[in-house]
Formats: structure tokens, sequence, C-alpha cells
């Protein structure tokens, strides 16, 4: 007889709060205007050249990240599906990695970890607090890890960016 053990990677859903000093107006208009989306989307030194969104459930938005020149300028594509939208309140959407046009592709292919997600439900929560709005977002079921750290950084670069966006108002 073995003491073989079979060990599940761990899950863990990755939750960040952030609080701006913009209304809920602004805040939910910088996930649904494509114009917007270019000005946050993308950790620090990435920029955003492409933003086709199409807002609605059932709908999905196409969304690029390129990489500064230092680290290989490539084009890193994703979708958004929408699967439920409370306007002002809240978005449910899936992301995926994508070609450009918009196919799901393998993570494995791109680089990533082969435990890196497809099919990832992501929720933002909007909540107006006075004239501030606090934000939520959660992604379900990363495996704990280094990519969970990462995106947890990046996440937290993507809205820094979205908070200098509101202070250019």
């Amino acid at each position: 007889m073995t003491n073989d053990t079979i060990t599940a990677a761990k899950k863990q859903d990755l939750v960040v709060t952030r609080v701006f000093d913009a209304p809920v107006n602004l805040v939910w208009k910088a996930w649904t205007d494509a114009e917007q989306v270019m000005h946050w989307w993308g950790p620090t030194g990435f920029t955003c050249p492409l933003a086709k969104i199409d807002f609605r459930v059932g709908g999905k938005s196409l969304v690029c990240m390129r990489a500064p020149k230092e680290f290989g300028g490539q084009d890193f594509y994703s979708t958004w599906e929408y699967r439920a939208i409370e306007p002002m309140r809240r978005i449910d959407y899936i992301h995926n990695l994508t070609d450009n046009d918009g196919n799901k592709v393998d993570p494995a292919t791109m680089g990533m970890p082969s435990d890196f997600p497809q099919d990832q439900l992501h929720c933002v929560i909007f909540k107006a607090v006075g004239d501030r709005t606090e934000m939520t977002i959660t992604e379900y079921g990363w495996t704990v890890g280094q990519m969970m750290e990462m995106s947890k950084m990046g996440l937290g670069q993507c809205l820094d960016k979205m908070a200098a966006s509101f202070s250019k108002d």
C-alpha cells in the first residue's frame, strides 16, 4: 500500500475594493465607454490601443493591452462577455484571453501558465458613498499562486490609472 496523496490546486477569489473621488455615473462610464476604457485598461506602462465595447447582456467587448517596448511590445487581447448588467450597480462578465478577432485562445499558447483561468467570471459592484464611489471587483476561481498575485498587482495599477483619469476632468 502506498501513501499517495492527491492534492488539488487551491482556488481563491481575487477581491479588490477601491474608493474613487468620482460619482457612480463616471466610474460606471469608465467601464462602458470605449474611450474611457482606453485610459485605464492595462497595468503601468501598458497602453490600450483598442476597445470595442458591446455593452449589453449577451454582448462581447474586445479590449487590447499593449506591452511597453521594454517588455516586447506585444498586444494581448481579451473579451468581456456580459452576463448581467444592473445599471450603476453591477456588471458581471466572463473574461477570456483571445486573438485579435476576439476568438478565445488557450492561455498557454500566449506564454501564460497552464492554470491561467479561462471563462473566468468577473463581477464589478458600484456603490455610491456620498459623492464618491466604492467599487469592488471580484475575479472568481483563481488558482492560488504567482499568476493570481500578478493579476492583483496589474488590477491595482489599472485602478490607479482609472483614478487618475477622474482627476483630469
